[in-house]
């Protein structure tokens, strides 16, 4: 989370932006609240894609089905204006890091009974953005938030209205690469047609970083087609993967996406009822040390913008200040109960 800029907005849309929370190649996204206090995260699309026709066409199409998706394992859609000079979209806040975060600079490989969870969520969560007729895309480690309840996936069905950018190749006409090395499929590398079957590869590929730390075809130190041609021709290096999981994520990982299970059957096999928090103490702490920094996070207004009230402390000012305390006398003296023996 970053202070704004002077060359932020103050508002966008009914939202007024309190922080940022990043940028990606589809635009920054703020952390922004409503007029009756709810927080949200805007992502606020670059000025230079909003000037194609096909992508605002695609992206309000997105949108659209994206505010269809459910399930508990996804961050909602709330609010967009597809029309506005810039176009946004504002999803539910989920205050937690992502999955990079946790495991490249908080903790580390997660543990067995954690990927095991992380894969069951993760799997209904896909579920639900496919019955809602979208296909993710772009499934990696930043697209997942991690909270004390279970992980949540975001920018869902966002990543296809970049493909109206797109020449005859993998990139866009700006150069910006469609999807991400290290969680694309071989007939995303290869660009062909996708299927939701391309993004249980990209679930496959996430699960082996979450238990390993590790790209699942190595580094892309090696080369950008280097690596693009490992996922599309090398077999998978699962070293490291729990063997209670590894051939799950095998058939996850299988060139031919009609082998891949479906987001339901990995559910189904990793469905095991288990007790007890799903990650480690450590990372449980982490997250409360975080939540605990977004509860004291006091925005710095950029230089020469007022400080802007917040529209929470209206409904404290409205709550009328309580009497002090007035010790009375008991409801029933001593010799009333004595009477009632």
């Amino acid at each position: 989370m970053e202070q704004l800029t002077g060359e932020d907005p103050a508002h966008i849309g009914p939202y007024r932006l309190i922080a940022r929370l990043g940028a990606g190649g589809m635009g920054l996204v703020y952390l922004g609240r409503s007029d009756v206090g709810r927080t949200v995260a805007v992502k606020v699309v670059q000025a230079e894609h909003a000037q194609h026709p096909e992508f605002r066409k695609r992206f309000a199409r997105e949108v659209a089905a994206a505010r269809r998706v459910g399930g508990a394992w996804t961050a909602d859609v709330l609010d967009a204006d597809t029309e506005a000079a810039v176009p946004w979209v504002a999803t539910q806040y989920i205050p937690g890091p992502d999955l990079t975060t946790v495991v490249a600079q908080d903790f580390g490989p997660l543990p067995e009974r954690s990927v095991t969870t992380l894969a069951n969520r993760l799997a209904l969560a896909l579920r639900a953005v496919h019955e809602a007729g979208l296909i993710h895309r772009d499934l990696k480690p930043s697209n997942v938030l991690v909270t004390v309840d279970g992980p949540r996936v975001i920018d869902f069905g966002i990543a296809r209205a970049m493909d109206s950018l797109a020449g005859d190749s993998l990139h866009t006409r700006t150069g910006m690469l469609i999807g991400s090395p290290g969680f694309m499929s071989p007939e995303q590398v290869r660009g062909l047609e996708l299927t939701p079957a391309s993004d249980v590869f990209c679930l496959g590929a996430l699960l082996v970083y979450a238990a390993t730390g590790r790209l699942l075809f190595g580094a892309t130190e090696t080369g950008l087609n280097a690596h693009l041609f490992r996922i599309a021709e090398e077999e998978p290096d699962l070293t490291g993967v729990p063997d209670e999981l590894v051939e799950l994520v095998r058939a996850c990982l299988e060139k031919d996406p009609a082998e891949r299970p479906t987001p339901q059957e990995v559910a189904d096999r990793t469905a095991a009822e288990r007790s007890g928090e799903w990650l480690p103490g450590a990372v449980l702490a982490q997250l409360g040390r975080r939540a605990a920094h977004l509860l004291d996070y006091s925005p710095t207004p950029p230089a020469g913008r007022p400080a802007v009230p917040d529209p929470r402390d209206r409904f404290a000012q409205q709550v009328p200040p309580q009497p002090a305390y007035t010790p009375t006398a008991p409801a029933y003296s001593g010799a009333g109960r004595a009477r009632a023996r």
